[in-house]
């Protein structure tokens, strides 16, 4: 007996339709977003290209590795860029970012929700309120925020905001998105320089404003890719978006808890400012904490942060009590300290969040 072999089954437009739905959704926005084909890092970069000219100035906030590389390519589209930058274990005061606004008068401003890297969140509703006031063009790259913490793009008025599927979403990283507001695309779409026929241009994959009227899928959008970010934000909307947020503000808080009671400190310095995808360990004098490798989800720092910090990544799947709890007995181990009390501090810390 001979098998058909089915092959290949091209992405449908009702599933392309679904994910468009789910991202819209999981954005709280009523605009459908661009679906990019590749990693979020795409994204990112393909929204400064379209928005960065000569003449316009961009007042970016840089609290970590990605604030300067997006700073970076703003300035190679021949923007000029004016820099709000403090240490790595710090976020921007809201109050700083205004003074920066009234002194510079720029068209926009942009930063990094929440910085996986350095374990910050910056005050992101503080800060899109401000530029508001000023009536300014807003950038964000919530990569890591989306999933983690709120993210409300129409409520807070977010002009273009990147979006990816591999940090709290638990989902994969071969497709990602870009929501841009009318005013967002007003601005592409008055700049001169902003890319066409690229990988890079925002515009030849706009959506109609209701995201109803495509003929057939975008040809470059990854189908196996796509359909298991489909899969991966069904299963967030059926856990429900507020259960998935409070379990990374679970874990956050927990793993905080448990480096404490093993006597290390956060690398952040402001509690305010914890971000719940990953908890990062200030190394300080701790040689055995200088690891070259990651052990579970602890990870050493990347880049310049190298040797300063640890990071714990409960994020995605690892929002959760267990992967804390691993990972705080792998810091344990490290230390050459038993555990005990520091997973009784994580089992206090995620049994009230749970009550």
């Amino acid at each position: 007996m001979i098998r058909e072999h089915k092959g290949f089954v091209p992405l449908s437009l009702p599933e392309f339709d679904t994910l468009t739905r789910l991202l819209s959704k999981i954005l709280s926005t009523g605009h459908p977003p661009v679906i990019i084909p590749g990693e979020a890092i795409l994204g990112i970069e393909a929204m400064a290209a379209g928005i960065s000219a000569p003449g316009r100035i961009f007042l970016n906030v840089v609290t970590g590795p990605y604030g300067s590389l997006f700073g970076k390519w703003l300035e190679r589209g021949g923007a000029t860029v004016v820099e709000v930058k403090v240490l790595f274990d710090e976020v921007v005061p809201a109050e700083e970012i205004a003074a920066a606004v009234e002194r510079f008068n720029p068209v926009a401003l942009s930063f990094v929700q929440a910085e996986v890297v350095t374990g910050g969140s910056n005050p992101a509703k503080e800060i899109l309120k401000i530029a508001r006031g000023f009536n300014l063009i807003t950038v964000m790259d919530s990569v890591s925020a989306v999933g983690g913490e709120a993210l409300l793009v129409d409520e807070w008025g977010v002009d273009l905001v990147a979006v990816g599927a591999q940090k709290a979403l638990a989902g994969p990283n071969g497709v990602s998105a870009v929501s841009i507001s009318p005013r967002g695309w007003e601005f592409i779409e008055s700049n001169e320089y902003a890319p066409r026929n690229s990988i890079l241009s925002l515009l030849d994959l706009k959506p109609s404003p209701d995201g109803t009227t495509l003929v057939r899928v975008p040809p470059n959008i990854p189908t196996l890719e796509a359909r298991a970010l489909i899969a991966a934000l069904t299963a967030v909307e059926e856990e429900g978006l507020e259960q998935v947020i409070q379990r990374h503000e679970s874990a956050a808080a927990s793993a905080v808890a448990g480096i404490k009671a093993l006597g290390l400190e956060p690398w952040q310095k402001n509690s305010k400012h914890y971000s719940t995808l990953t908890t990062t360990v200030r190394i300080s004098g701790e040689q055995n904490l200088r690891i070259d490798q990651p052990v579970g989800i602890v990870a050493p720092g990347d880049g310049e942060l190298f040797g300063h910090l640890l990071r714990i990544n409960h994020f995605g799947a690892n929002a959760c009590r267990q992967s804390v709890e691993e990972a705080v007995t792998t810091l344990a181990q490290l230390l050459n300290q038993d555990a005990d009390d520091a997973l009784k501090a994580i089992r206090l810390v995620w049994g009230a969040s749970h009550d």
